[in-house]
């Protein structure tokens, strides 16, 4: 019943989008030659054999992409450019409403700070809005506009090599403990996405965790979380991606997160640490009741979790399907568009194939994006902007003769 022109005719969302694991092949070719950066290959063709692939080993071959998309975005232009492309890229397959995320810090040096940087991924991404609802159909307002919001993400951990401005922290710290120095990072960058915010009207919704979860916790970070949460930003994290439900727990305690990146093992109690907790089974089975009740929102990418965890062979067996009966809040997103090789269009189309989502369960995980994101405008204008994604939807569904209501 669900085709895919129709999950492409429907407004959507994507609130979970790396900038960097989300750029052009054509367009990090180009950048690489201009910036003198090293591919293993120099044709499209030839990195998705050997880089960007459909099916990765591991989370570690998953993450080698990265190390040649980031160094071509060092400059304004390149972020500005990859930002402006990325949201053309949203808005041709109906994404109307995106949330770009990215570290910063990852392209901080002598030459770029984090002001330059936040200002060309916003620029790049307000024009691709400016020209998209120039057209008459948004103009007159037969069709929803177009808008998106940009999401900062500190890392858990980091080494000296992922940026010159990690570097410096290492080499001015070097006496420091490790997770002092994690600490150190991601309170100024708190401290940065909220001034910058503030003093030159950037959308920047939102404050992120993200990185390898193991060794790594939510602790090193409530520091910056606790500043964010006090200045009226958001806070997704990202949790249950690699680790269990106490890495979600920290998340929604210690960080006050809105919303949760991934959260696939939100039901392994078995993964659950020996220690304080008596009850391994009643604590998980509370902290699903606590989300579903609160309406945390679970950004969930199917293509993302295939690849990087081994265990999960086959489709059919994501927690998606627990969620879903549970009726979570859950929203269909990408993570990497170029990493992942997929889109919106292919997350929902095989999820429909696999989990045989109705069209009310569809339509529902579509509009809690919308209802869940962290729009950059008053919660009333919010409510005008939903309202009418919803008449747009349901007009789609009378077309298709889609509804199931």
């Amino acid at each position: 019943m669900i085709t895919r022109e129709f999950i492409e005719r429907v407004p959507k969302t994507d609130l979970h989008l790396h900038l960097d694991g989300s750029i052009r092949l054509g367009t990090l070719i180009e950048l690489a030659s201009q910036y003198n950066v090293d591919l293993p290959a120099t044709t499209e063709s030839g990195l998705r054999e050997k880089v960007f692939k459909d099916n990765y080993e591991s989370l570690k071959d998953y993450l080698k992409g990265f190390a040649y998309t980031v160094p071509v975005l060092q400059s304004e232009v390149a972020l500005h450019r990859v930002a402006y492309e990325l949201a053309r890229d949203c808005q041709a397959e109906g994404n109307r409403y995106i949330e770009v995320r990215f570290a910063p810090q990852l392209h901080m040096h002598r030459h770029l700070n984090a002001e330059n940087v936040l200002k060309a991924v916003h620029k790049g991404l307000d024009k691709a809005k400016q020209e998209f609802n120039s057209s008459d159909e948004v103009k007159s307002g037969d069709e929803p506009p177009f808008d998106y919001g940009i999401i900062v993400c500190a890392l858990r951990m980091f080494k000296a090599g992922f940026s010159e401005h990690y570097g410096d922290l290492w080499r001015v710290h070097r006496h420091s403990d490790p997770h002092r120095i994690y600490s150190m990072a991601s309170m100024e960058l708190a401290r940065a996405a909220v001034q910058i915010r503030d003093r030159y009207g950037l959308p920047i919704v939102g404050f992120d965790l993200a990185g390898e979860e193991a060794g790594f916790p939510a602790a090193d970070h409530t520091e910056a979380f606790a500043y964010v949460h006090k200045h009226f930003m958001n806070k997704t994290v990202h949790a249950g991606e690699a680790y269990g439900p106490e890495s979600i727990f920290q998340a929604i305690t210690d960080l006050h997160a809105d919303r949760i990146g991934h959260a696939y093992f939100l039901y392994r109690d078995d993964m659950i640490e020996a220690g304080e907790i008596e009850d391994p089974q009643a604590y998980t089975e509370a902290l699903v009741e606590y989300i579903a009740d609160r309406r945390i929102t679970l950004e969930i990418c199917l293509t993302s979790n295939m690849q990087t965890i081994p265990a999960l062979r086959k489709l059919e067996d994501h927690t998606l399907t627990r969620m879903l009966t549970q009726r979570q809040s859950t929203t269909f997103c990408t993570d990497n568009r170029t990493v992942s090789n997929t889109t919106v269009t292919d997350e929902i189309l095989k999820a429909t194939e696999a989990l045989d989502l109705s069209p009310q369960d569809l339509r529902n995980s579509i509009i809690y994006g919308f209802k869940r994101s962290f729009f950059p405008d008053t919660y009333n204008k919010k409510r005008s902007y939903v309202r009418q994604i919803i008449d747009y939807y349901d007009k789609i569904e009378r077309e298709f003769e889609m509804s199931d209501k």
